[in-house]
């Protein structure tokens, strides 16, 4: 998929929610990391919210001497988000991870700090070398809209957003305006953080492809054009697992049988966030 600059990045990447909080976890997440950008995983979405900043310093870990080979996403929480806190915070991030620069800082949700100011800072990082480009997360149509608005807004990368079979509806009017202004979403939980995988309606697809049900509910996230899904995997098995999604296409029928178990929305509705 590419980012509204055209740069391309991986369609699939890595979440790190949690990670870095349980040191009985730490080697198994860090082996993680690094198998998924060995299968091509190579976009790596953390925090500094995640575990204040325990997720950062095990992504720093992991990607020690492989620097070049990801694609760092990390966000900066609403309230920090003014132009000394975005630095600020920034920094801070730069520090925990061991790297030079952020490839994306995106803005954590929307907070009471005016988008101009934030924008600002993101743009001081920029010239600063600290940051490749920035976007938002959480973002609905209308902050969309008002961003867009602020100068320097319309250089927005990407929209981090809740989306996978359970949660559609920014199918009705966020997805469109995204794709009209060429931005990409990024799914975030695109398996519902495990709760899509007893539903009865995967089960057959999932026999049909030999899958499991999270393989065939990500596939169905990777099969909208456009869109990058960062799925957490604290397992070299549920990585091994993600990444053979990439190879699931889904028929026609399927797509059906989902649409019904799922249905798309029929009208406007807030968006979800997790």
């Amino acid at each position: 998929m590419s980012l509204r600059s055209g740069e391309k990045i991986a369609a699939l990447g890595q979440g790190t929610w949690h990670f870095g909080e349980n040191p009985g976890r730490r080697a198994q997440e860090v082996a993680s990391i690094r198998l998924g950008v060995d299968l091509g995983m190579t976009v790596i979405d953390t925090a500094e919210m995640y575990g204040n900043g325990a997720a950062e310093t095990l992504v720093g870990e992991a990607m020690k001497g492989r620097r070049s080979e990801a694609f760092l996403v990390d966000k900066v929480l609403p309230h920090h988000a003014s132009r000394v806190g975005t630095v600020r915070a920034c920094e801070a991030s730069l520090v925990r991870l061991g790297v030079e620069y952020i490839d994306l800082y995106l803005l954590h949700w929307r907070g009471l700090i005016p988008l101009a100011e934030t924008i600002e800072g993101f743009a001081e990082l920029k010239q600063n070398g600290m940051i490749r480009h920035w976007g938002v997360s959480n973002f609905d149509i209308d902050d969309m809209v008002e961003l867009w608005s602020v100068p320097g807004g319309d250089e927005v990368q990407a929209n981090q957003i809740l989306y996978n079979l359970a949660r559609r509806g920014p199918e009705y009017a966020l997805l469109p305006w995204l794709a009209e202004h060429r931005i990409p979403p990024m799914a975030y939980s695109p398996i519902e953080q495990g709760r899509l995988l007893e539903h009865p309606a995967l089960q057959p697809i999932a026999l049909q492809h030999d899958a499991t049900p999270a393989q065939i509910a990500l596939a169905w996230v990777l099969q909208h054009d456009g869109v990058n899904a960062i799925p957490r995997a604290g397992t070299l098995l549920h990585v091994r697992q993600n990444a053979a999604a990439r190879d699931i296409e889904l028929t026609r029928d399927e797509l059906h049988a989902l649409d019904r178990a799922f249905p798309p929305p029929t009208r406007g509705r807030p968006l979800e966030v997790l």
